[in-house]
């Protein structure tokens, strides 16, 4: 259960990270296309004849002026102008204090005859929209505002809502005062006005960045918080599998010590040649060597079985839980609770009258030593008084049964 909710906060935590890609990218994709500006260039002709310098050459030449004609895209369609081309004679305001034609009274000096005409303002000191309308009143063709103070070609899209039938474009500076010198010299220029290059500007508004980082900064905190908790679990479950571990050595090391002891003395039969070797080391028993015996009545080298004790706390051959046989917990609180006469709880010590019941203790199936080995805990085990049977006892041994005769 502990892997499996450690997986499961696993995946939580990379789906959310996932989650939170996703969503962060498809809301900024949704904002960038819903603050998108889409405006056009504007391509202005001029045509003026000038004066030629030299009076005798112009009327050599046979009429005195030089024509000229200038074709740039320097102009800018306003929001709300109608994308379409105009063509009229440039004029101002009739007087020089009305230029910005900031006054709906303003009067602009339209040719006569009713021939069309654009006005060129300056811009500043009322919006956009009150200078195209005052024009647009005058019944002007088109309203061309010049930039003023940047010097510089920059131009923008005008906003006018409310006058939307007049085309306005806007044009630099520079050229909006090329344009009012020669009108100042009286000189008569012609406009005309083409759609130029459609553009498309993207924008990401204030709102929209602020609740796309509100959004991120959420997913990312609940994504922190998920790992948070995955670490935390997993530190929390590493710590309980190691105090486990502790304390299962600890009730090891306590029922070791309760298990008994013995020391092989010279002519004791585990010496013998055809007895048992230790299931551990596969090594025969000599004399001065010390054996533990376990509670199903198998006996090992201390040095050998006291190690594998420690880390299996079971039996090498039968695997009997040693802490289960003595009753201890795994956390060992209850061992100083055990009786005192412990080795007479567990039947007393190895003697060399075995009944059935201490037969059954090894069981053959996970037992992988040869037959003769199943017999060593009813053959090994015998008092320290009294090593060899008496005379007149005869051992028998038969399928692992085994039985005393007097």
């Amino acid at each position: 259960m502990a892997m499996s909710l450690i997986q499961a906060c696993r995946s939580l935590a990379l789906s959310t990270w996932l989650l939170s890609f996703c969503f962060v990218h498809l809301l900024c994709l949704d904002f960038t296309v819903a603050e998108k500006e889409e405006w056009y260039t504007a391509f202005v002709n001029i045509t003026y004849a000038e004066p030629a310098p030299d009076p005798g050459a112009g009327a050599a030449g046979g009429g005195g002026a030089e024509l000229h004609t200038e074709k740039t895209e320097c102009g800018r369609y306003g929001e709300h102008s109608p994308k379409q081309d105009a063509r009229g004679e440039v004029v101002m305001a009739s007087s020089a204090h009305d230029r910005l034609a900031c006054d709906p009274n303003t009067k602009f000096a339209a040719p006569a005859h009713g021939k069309n005409w654009i006005a060129l303002i300056p811009k500043g000191n009322c919006t956009y929209r009150d200078k195209i309308r005052n024009a647009f009143l005058q019944n002007a063709s088109a309203v061309v505002i010049f930039n003023v103070g940047s010097n510089t070609n920059e131009t923008i899209t005008m906003s006018h809502a409310g006058v939307e039938d007049i085309v306005a474009i806007m044009i630099p500076e520079p050229k909006g005062k090329e344009i009012v010198s020669l009108l100042e010299r009286n000189i008569t220029v012609t406009m005309y006005i083409t759609i130029g290059t459609r553009n498309l500007q993207k924008y990401v508004s204030r709102t929209s960045v602020v609740f796309v980082s509100i959004s991120f900064i959420v997913l990312m905190i609940i994504s922190l918080a998920w790992l948070v908790f995955y670490y935390i679990q997993r530190f929390r479950y590493a710590n309980a599998r190691d105090r486990n571990q502790r304390r299962l050595g600890d009730a090891a090391k306590k029922a070791i010590s309760k298990l008994q002891v013995r020391t092989i003395k010279k002519g004791d039969k585990e010496t013998e040649p055809d007895f048992d070797n230790c299931a551990v080391c596969i090594e025969g028993y000599k004399p001065n060597d010390v054996v533990r015996i376990l509670p199903c009545r198998h006996l090992f080298h201390k040095s050998c079985v006291d190690p594998w004790l420690l880390d299996h706390r079971t039996c090498p051959m039968c695997k009997m839980n040693i802490l289960k046989a003595l009753g201890i917990p795994p956390n060992a609180d209850c061992m100083d609770d055990l009786p005192t006469d412990f080795e007479g709880s567990l039947g007393g010590p190895p003697t060399n009258q075995i009944t059935g019941a201490s037969d059954t203790t090894v069981n053959e199936s996970s037992v992988t030593l040869d037959p003769a080995v199943r017999t060593v805990g009813a053959l090994q085990v015998v008092q320290d008084t009294d090593p060899a049977p008496q005379e007149g006892e005869i051992i028998f041994t038969t399928n692992s049964k085994f039985c005393w005769a007097i």
